[in-house]
């Protein structure tokens, strides 16, 4: 019975002790994250291409435009997430600052853009994954972004 009580009593001072911790860090980790997204540049098997700072791919939509609006909307947009700007974007390794750039939706959100082409995340892509470069789908051809801006065939 004593040693019951006791275990319990380890057990709740731990999860007291701990709980604040967790608090702290999903407050700050998200905010802190946004707050200067990046642009890099990573080798695959695709060659060099871009991700974002948490490491996820970003992929152009050949029905947009370069220098022109998105053509992904609704189910389009679901499947192939919009890299919205959250802030001053820098580019950090192998990226050029000079080549990122913005395009307003049509709802007013701001979206990123590279040489112009609107970029986007595959939503079944976990970081570091590309699972749909060359892929056909919603009109155009989705394709991972070289650091020159050039889109990968």
């Amino acid at each position: 019975m004593k040693s019951s009580l006791v275990l319990t009593a380890i057990a709740v001072a731990i999860g007291l002790t701990a709980q604040p911790a967790l608090a702290r860090e999903s407050a700050s980790g998200p905010a802190v994250r946004d707050t200067q997204p990046t642009l890099i540049v990573r080798s695959t098997r695709f060659g060099r291409i871009l991700f974002d700072g948490r490491g996820r791919a970003l992929y152009a939509f050949t029905r947009d435009r370069q220098r022109g609006p998105s053509r992904c909307y609704g189910a389009c947009a679901n499947a192939w997430l919009v890299y919205f700007a959250k802030g001053r974007l820098r580019a950090g390794t192998g990226a050029k600052q000079s080549l990122i750039g913005t395009t307003r939706r049509r709802d007013g959100r701001i979206q990123v853009t590279y040489k112009g082409w609107p970029l986007y995340y595959y939503k079944g892509d976990c970081p570091g994954q590309v699972l749909c470069q060359n892929v056909d789908q919603f009109g155009g051809l989705w394709l991972v972004v070289r650091p020159s801006g050039q889109l990968v065939r």
